[in-house]
């Protein structure tokens, strides 16, 4: 799986991601950016949203039981421009008996997204920048 971000100007970059899907991420007005889309940071925390969301849905779907309009709500701890912390809450419509909620939260913290977080995720940077004289 491939994803580019594309500067489109300032610090607004246009995010292809490999099959024909695509996003803007920008900083916000007071990190010197034009707001025109979410923040790097800020589009990990809605990863992780979406993540657990639908690793719940799947379990719960396989499972045969009603979740309802399930949400995952994640709310994260900064310090400086650096996530720290993410808490996720689980909420639903649907009623759940104690042994569905204690297993539905195990499986939450089961999504890949979480696990690319709380791992040991190798992230290399390989140099691609062509050279000459400046």
């Amino acid at each position: 799986m491939r994803v580019v971000a594309k500067r489109r100007s300032g610090y607004a970059h246009d995010v292809e991601i490999e099959v024909g899907h695509s996003l803007v991420s920008d900083e916000p007005e007071s990190a010197g950016g034009t707001d025109e889309g979410p923040s790097p940071t800020r589009l990990l925390a809605a990863s992780l949203a979406a993540c657990t969301a639908i690793t719940v849905e799947m379990y719960a779907d396989r499972k045969g039981w009603d979740v309802g309009a399930l949400e995952a709500d994640v709310e994260t701890t900064y310090e400086g421009p650096v996530p720290t912390r993410f808490d996720v809450t689980l909420r639903t419509t649907a009623t759940l008996s104690d042994e569905q909620v204690e297993k539905l939260l195990i499986i939450a913290a089961k999504c890949p997204v979480h696990k690319a977080l709380a791992g040991d995720t190798t992230v290399n940077v390989l140099d691609g920048i062509p050279r000459g004289e400046a």
